[in-house]
């Protein structure tokens, strides 16, 4: 396919044209020009190559729009996606494909009759095509460009009373909006003004037909992939499988099928290629229909000239974070973010400052450093918008940059080692800063959760350096405590398995992450295999990292809670009375450990008979979390969870019911509906319902509380299996 191009059209009368004689309209024109009499050319007539029509051309959506823009005049431009008035896009989704097929079109039927092609990068460019047409159509001296580029643009213009003739310029690739001061086409009823462009500033759009133009349909890729590639053509799944890698971007499957076509090599092997951080992205040794650029260097041009924008140096080093994550979203918060703003700072491209030292690993914010502006750093989003390099809905701050993945593969592969690895970590950094301790916006959680898995996938390397970068381990407890527990389990046995080769058993971070997978294996139901598996843990992590160590003592903690789930109540009572005072002793009384030990025992101890006793303990906890921690933290408001259930065994379901629809009430505000802590608390409100006498609320609660378990926590959680059974449980009563 074809590089870009912007689609513009205007219509307008061309010439006075009478008694076979050309007389040339001296309108917008600075100085007198004269009538040129002499023979016209023969119509219709063109001026320039149209670039042929590239193999296996897609008849996409976008001809018809911009048919249907241009079909009474005035003007269009063929971008990516902006508003309404030019052809406009990213480099390689084939504007200037659309604009040649458009052109050529409407000149093999018969509706031009003069159509003028020109290359519109530089005004300079602009001037000689204008100054060309008015050689071929006027017989003026070429050699006087500023001249003759004028004495076309007032030929152009429409005279009342007077013959018309229908033209088409078409100015292709326009870099620099301003080029075209003084050089637009003037409006006409009979002429049609079509530009592509990657730019989509105000000053080019407003006002005029704006035709987006965005990658192929996976149906179009398909397509063209089976053409360009027919020896594979029964193999439809691979093929789309690697339009998919490929982001159906069509320069992209252009350079592969024709890299394809010239090596032998298989869609599979390509794709392992495109998989492959090494290796950079491969194109042919001749580049298909008349490509000038690799896939790989297309956008060099749109992002230099980004970072010349104001704020000018910010545009490079802030796609080069934007590279690292997800190509389907980014959060606003992520790239503005303190350790962003830093790095910006740090890594701001300017010509006459030296480029900065390499920096160190594995990661550089501190809180003295400078950082840019917020204000900036939605500036050069927007210098990289107007140039087609992101897309940028500021209305959808959970994924409000996208960024294409080849364009993304683009500027990481230009990095160097050392550069990619900082900029690894930064992205991380970003991350995790950006991260809600509370998450409160379920979507905002899975656009983060997204964004580490994609940082990961590029740069796994770099976030396993020295030690484990944090934002791998929220990750994962994100995902657990949004109630995805198959796929918590599954996230923590992946890291642990690169834990190992990256640091051995021993390692700290290593045994933390052990911990973590027993944790929701554990949560899934398998509360024996966890608590045989929590003994080998501490055992492991006292030999290697001492028994007063805090993550011995936190495993400790759970080998105790899940030894009682496993049937071993009172043993577990006992122990969590022993490990409470070495957990006073180790971190002191108000320490989140010890106060979740002090609820370790609480629980234990009415689960051994005593409701009253656990009740009781439970408000001493319920005291230290409230100082400690807040009202709010979900700590908090799980001891009130606990206060309220043991406040019900101890006598009082009523009470108990009561504080649950209070606790109800707040958990839904801080953690949401649909949080596993929130779908808790119902089910222990219509339990406590039902144990109270008031069975038919209990019944209704729970028949809409189990579609909602469902929902969001599967049909086999052992909490959707636990309601069930309740249910079942008051509808006999």
């Amino acid at each position: 396919m074809e590089d870009d191009a912007g689609v513009g059209a205007v219509r307008g009368d061309l010439a006075d044209f009478r008694d076979g004689t050309f007389h040339a309209p001296v309108v917008g024109v600075q100085h007198v020009i004269n009538a040129v009499p002499r023979t016209p050319v023969s119509w219709p007539h063109q001026v320039g190559t149209i670039p042929p029509q590239a193999a296996c051309f897609q008849d996409r959506a976008e001809v018809a729009r911009l048919t249907s823009a241009l079909a009474g005049g005035g003007a269009a431009v063929v971008t990516q996606a902006a508003p309404a008035g030019v052809v406009v896009g990213l480099g390689g989704v084939g504007k200037t494909q659309l604009a040649a097929h458009y052109a050529r079109t409407a000149w093999q039927v018969g509706d031009l009759d003069v159509l003028v092609w020109t290359t519109a990068t530089s005004a300079d460019e602009i001037r000689s095509g204008y100054a060309r047409a008015a050689a071929e159509l006027l017989g003026t001296d070429p050699g006087d460009t500023t001249r003759a580029a004028d004495l076309f643009l007032a030929w152009l213009q429409p005279k009342a009373g007077q013959g018309t003739c229908r033209w088409l310029v078409v100015l292709d690739d326009l870099n620099v909006p301003h080029d075209l001061n003084g050089l637009w086409p003037p409006p006409s009823p009979t002429g049609r003004t079509l530009i592509t462009t990657r730019r989509q500033d105000a000053a080019l759009t407003t006002g005029r037909h704006l035709i987006p133009v965005g990658v192929f349909t996976p149906a179009e890729s398909l397509a063209y992939l089976t053409s360009a590639l027919p020896a594979h053509m029964e193999q439809p799944d691979r093929l789309a499988a690697l339009a998919d890698d490929l982001g159906h971007l069509p320069l992209a499957l252009s350079q592969a099928a024709a890299y394809l076509t010239d090596t032998g090599v298989t869609p599979a092997d390509y794709r392992q290629m495109l998989a492959d951080r090494t290796t950079a992205l491969r194109a042919p040794d001749a580049l298909p229909d008349g490509q000038q650029l690799a896939v790989a260097t297309t956008w060099s041009v749109s992002i230099e000239r980004a970072d010349e924008l104001a704020p000018a140096g910010l545009a490079r080093p802030l796609l080069q974070l934007a590279a690292f994550m997800d190509a389907n979203g980014i959060p606003a918060t992520v790239l503005t973010s303190p350790p962003a703003r830093v790095y910006l700072a740090r890594h701001r491209t300017r010509p006459d400052v030296p480029a900065p030292e390499p920096a160190r690993p594995p990661s550089v914010v501190t809180q003295d450093q400078e950082e840019v502006p917020e204000r900036d750093v939605l500036t050069a989003l927007s210098a990289l918008r107007r140039l087609s390099l992101i897309q940028h809905t500021p209305t959808t701050p959970q994924a409000a940059v996208r960024v294409h993945q080849l364009v993304q593969r683009a500027t990481r592969d230009a990095l160097t080692p050392d550069q990619h690895d900082q900029t690894a970590r930064i992205a991380a950094d970003a991350l995790l800063a950006s991260w809600p301790e509370i998450e409160r916006d379920t979507g905002l959680g899975q656009a983060l959760r997204a964004n580490s898995d994609a940082l990961a996938a590029h740069a796994a390397d770099a976030l396993y350096r020295l030690d484990a970068h944090q934002v791998l381990f929220r990750t994962g407890t994100s995902l657990g405590e949004a109630g995805h527990v198959t796929g918590a389990i599954a996230y923590w046995q992946n890291l642990l398995a690169a834990a190992k080769r990256h640091w051995g058993p021993d390692h700290p971070d290593t045994l933390r992450t052990r911990g973590r997978v027993l944790r929701w294996q554990a949560a899934a139901g398998d509360r024996s295999g966890a608590a045989g598996a929590y003994a080998v843990l501490l055992r492991d992590m006292t030999c290697a990292l001492g028994a007063d160590h805090p993550d011995t003592l936190r495993t400790h903690g759970a080998l105790v809670w899940w030894q009682g789930w496993a049937g071993d109540m009172s043993g577990a009572a006992r122990a969590s009375a022993a490990l409470l005072q070495d957990m006073i002793r180790v971190l002191g009384a108000d320490h989140p450990d010890t106060l979740r030990t002090h609820a370790t025992l609480a629980w234990w101890r009415g689960q051994t008979g005593d409701p009253a006793g656990a009740a009781a303990t439970y408000t001493e906890v319920l005291g230290g979390r409230l100082r400690i921690l807040g009202p709010d933290h979900p700590d908090t408001l799980r001891t009130r969870s606990y206060l309220a259930w043991w406040q019900g065994w101890a006598g009082d379901p009523e009470g108990s019911a009561a504080a649950s629809a209070a606790l109800l009430r707040d958990m839904t505000r801080v953690l949401g509906p649909d949080h596993p802590d929130s779908l808790r608390t119902r089910n222990n409100l219509h339990f406590m319902e039902g144990k109270a006498g008031n069975t038919d609320d209990a019944v209704r609660g729970f028949e809409r509380l189990l579609p909602d378990l469902a929902r969001v926590l599967g049909t086999d959680h052992p909490d959707t299996v636990a309601a069930r059974g309740d249910l079942a449980c008051f509808q006999m009563r």
